[in-house]
């Protein structure tokens, strides 16, 4: 009865990992966008989309993830763990497939496939994971810090307008956009919390923490530190490009300047850690909010959003089934 009962609380746990990622993504998707006219969107990507532009963009989206792959070899070499280039390239790709299932599991499915493949130990490949996204928070909060004092008052405007601002009692509890801000919080909290409970449960895993740790010092040991340098600021270049290219895909962005896409990368970026899909929902209400302080009205700014961020995560999907092909066509002389 009592193994019955883990059993039914641990098909509970991973079908609410499964469901209210969905669930708070979809929440969010439907308040943005409970008036909007799809058959307009429809209009515009079938007739006013300039793809060659878009195609550029996703070129940028490619090599922001095998910047990440190549770099991520680099922190395994200290620990004696030398994986084919791309293993770890595709293990990124279908990483970030992963998590379009369930949010954050592709850091675990990636340490996974080079524990398969290339017989790297899953705890200290896990802790070279934790390195890189301490390396990518920096970077982040220093690319913010520069755009937030370039472009101060539109932040304020923005934290105003999305009722994060502290006025009145009356107004928070009002303003949807707060409740919208609501729920991505609570999203993070929830987690946080299911992360502190797995590394608390890994713990009981005799040396496993030590071996996480060993990944996490990695750094200390990486043989060349300017090409570290070089492939992480190569990353969030791209990752920037990325989007910044899409404005030319529409007549109605293609106005917005470089500073413009800086201040809506830098909100986008912050919204994808709600852990939903791809950022879904939480992405699109960043987005949206911040392209109308740049004179954009609703409806066109609901449109870039709803458009660049379906062909990006269909990216996404495709180099996930890459990595899935490639790595066993390319790993056959090993078995």
């Amino acid at each position: 009865m009592k193994n019955k009962e883990l059993r039914m609380k641990k098909l509970l746990k991973k079908t609410l990992e499964l469901v209210l990622p969905i669930v708070l993504g979809g929440f969010i998707l439907y308040w943005v966008y409970r008036d909007f006219d799809f058959a307009e969107a429809k209009e515009v990507l079938l007739h006013d989309t300039n793809w060659w532009w878009m195609l550029f963009s996703l070129v940028f989206g490619v090599f922001a993830q095998i910047f990440r792959g190549w770099r991520w070899r680099q922190t395994l070499e200290p620990l004696d763990a030398f994986p084919k280039k791309s293993d770890c390239v595709n293990a990124v790709f279908i990483s970030y497939a992963a998590s379009l299932v369930i949010p954050r599991i592709g850091e675990v499915s990636r340490c996974g496939v080079l524990a398969k493949y290339d017989n790297v130990s899953f705890a200290k490949s896990l802790g070279t994971v934790v390195t890189e996204r301490l390396v990518d928070t920096l970077t982040i909060l220093l690319i913010t810090g520069i755009t937030v004092l370039l472009q101060m008052p539109i932040f304020v405007t923005f934290l105003h307008d999305t009722g994060t601002k502290i006025p009145s009692l009356l107004h928070l509890l009002t303003s949807v956009w707060f409740y919208i801000v609501l729920f991505c919080f609570i999203g993070v909290a929830v987690l946080f919390y299911a992360l502190r409970k797995t590394l608390f449960f890994y713990e009981r895993v005799k040396g496993f923490v030590l071996n996480i740790w060993e990944g996490v010092m990695s750094l200390k040991g990486v043989r060349n530190i300017p090409l570290f340098i070089f492939y992480t600021l190569a990353i969030w270049v791209c990752y920037f490009l990325h989007f910044y290219f899409t404005f030319y895909c529409f007549s109605f962005t293609a106005h917005l300047g470089i500073m413009a896409a800086l201040v809506m990368f830098v909100g986008g970026t912050f919204a994808v850690i709600v852990p939903t899909p791809n950022g879904a929902g939480p992405w699109h209400f960043a987005i949206i909010s911040m392209m109308m302080l740049y004179g954009v009205n609703v409806t066109d700014a609901g449109i870039f959003a709803l458009i660049v961020h379906g062909i990006q995560t269909f990216l996404v999907v495709l180099l996930g089934i890459y990595g899935l092909v490639a790595l066993p066509l390319t790993n056959r002389q090993r078995k």
